[in-house]
This record gives C-alpha cells, sequence and structure tokens, in this order.
C-alpha cells in the first residue's frame, strides 16, 4: 500500500522529487543517467508523441517523414529523416522515433567520452551502412523481417576522429587483441578498446547489439536496433 501510495503521490504531483528521480517526469537527454532512465526511454518510445517531444532535445539535424507500408512486414511509421546526429553522418538515413531516441542517447552518453578516454580526439563523423531496408534476417529469402524493415534498425561501420584517423570495425575490432595461447594475456589496442565500448555502451540503449563476437556476418560493422529481442554481443 505504501508503494501504491507513492507511486500515486509522485504521478499526481503531491509529492515533489528532482525529475532525474521521477520515474513519470520525461526524459531528459542530457540529464545523466540512472536507475530510472531505461524506463523513462521506454515510455517514451511507446508514445508516438512524447517520443517526437523528446527526440527535439536531441542534437539531431531531422525530417519528419511520413508514415508508409512498402510490402508486406515492411514500412514505417512515425520515423524521422537524419541528416546530421551530433556529428556528421555522410548520406542521410532513416530511422523510426524510438530508434533514433535510442542513437541520440547513446551518442550523449558513449561515443564521444570513449574517444576522448581511448584515442585522446572527438569523433567527427560516423561511416554507417544504413538504416530503413525491406528484407529478411540476413537478406534470406524465407524467415522472418529484419528491423532494418520497419526502419528500427542502424548499422554503424566506422568513425572517423577530427584528428583524421579513421576507426574502423573491420580491422580495428581485435587490434592489439592476441591469439592462441597469448590471446587471455593480450591488451586491446586503444582502437579496438574505443569499438568495445561502444558496443557495451550502446547495450544500455537500443534492445539488439550485434558486432564482430556476436557472428561473421558482423564482422564489419555494429548492428543496433530497437526490437523485440534484448542481446548484447
Amino acid at each position: 500500500m505504501l508503494l501504491a501510495f507513492a507511486g500515486w503521490a509522485l504521478w499526481s504531483g503531491t509529492l515533489r522529487v528532482p525529475e532525474r528521480w521521477n520515474p513519470w517526469a520525461p526524459l531528459r537527454i542530457d540529464d545523466p543517467p540512472n536507475m530510472l532512465t531505461r524506463f523513462k526511454l521506454e515510455r517514451a518510445s511507446a508514445d508516438d508523441a512524447a517520443c517526437r517531444e523528446v527526440l527535439a532535445q536531441a542534437q539531431l539535424r531531422t525530417t519528419p517523414l511520413e508514415d508508409r507500408s512498402t510490402g508486406e512486414g515492411c514500412g514505417f511509421d512515425n520515423a524521422v529523416r537524419i541528416s546530421r546526429t551530433s556529428v556528421a553522418v555522410g548520406e542521410p538515413f532513416a530511422l523510426s522515433c524510438r530508434a533514433a531516441l535510442s542513437l541520440a542517447m547513446w551518442e550523449r552518453h558513449a561515443l564521444q567520452q570513449a574517444a576522448e578516454r581511448h584515442l585522446g580526439s572527438p569523433v567527427a563523423r560516423i561511416e554507417h551502412f544504413g538504416s530503413y531496408s525491406c528484407r529478411n534476417l540476413y537478406g534470406r529469402e524465407g524467415g522472418r523481417r529484419s528491423q532494418h524493415a520497419t526502419a528500427d534498425a542502424f548499422d554503424i561501420g566506422g568513425f572517423v576522429l577530427e584528428d583524421g584517423r579513421r576507426i574502423r570495425v573491420l580491422g580495428d575490432w581485435d587490434s592489439g587483441v592476441g591469439v592462441g595461447e597469448d590471446a587471455a594475456a593480450a591488451q586491446p589496442a586503444s582502437e579496438a578498446a574505443f569499438l568495445r565500448e561502444l558496443r557495451d555502451g550502446a547495450c544500455d540503449w537500443f534492445d539488439t547489439v550485434l558486432g564482430p563476437d556476436y557472428n561473421a556476418a558482423h564482422a564489419d560493422h555494429f548492428h543496433f536496433d530497437r526490437g523485440r529481442a534484448r542481446i548484447c554481443r
């Protein structure tokens, strides 16, 4: 009963606490994450209007897209066209609002922090492999649709730093990591440590995060999506 009363008091505004610690307060992208942040992200993701309102806080250059269906199990709703995030992205891409919101949270709370910590230079550009594509998993003829088919997924192949260095998932993921008997003792190079921290950080905001440790199909990119499964590999 006490918990129920406390929940009602927070929801109604009878009990006032800082917004960061109020589960019914809207998500603020710039707030330091805490134990309630993922809950707030899920609430915003489930409400089209709330998602758009929160996304407006992000450092994203977006254009709203009309809802569309392009085939059986393909299409998107409440999606945006992104021409720039907090960094350059090259070719614009489409993402559902919920996936764009996760991308904004990952960039705000993981991307530049990892770059400065491991590489000493901010990220200037993300090199991506696209987002929306009406296809099945792994491009197979049969099977279920990929999260790309609903603009809920985004693939990243690498990063370009402000100092000009290029970090690629293919080639840098295992840099400095030993093989055979030396593997356990070896330490990853700064590029590999950077990529691993980004992979781990994405797991806080996306539902499925796949990279080279998952399978050969992801040897050259990270796959981030808002979907049915919770996987961090």
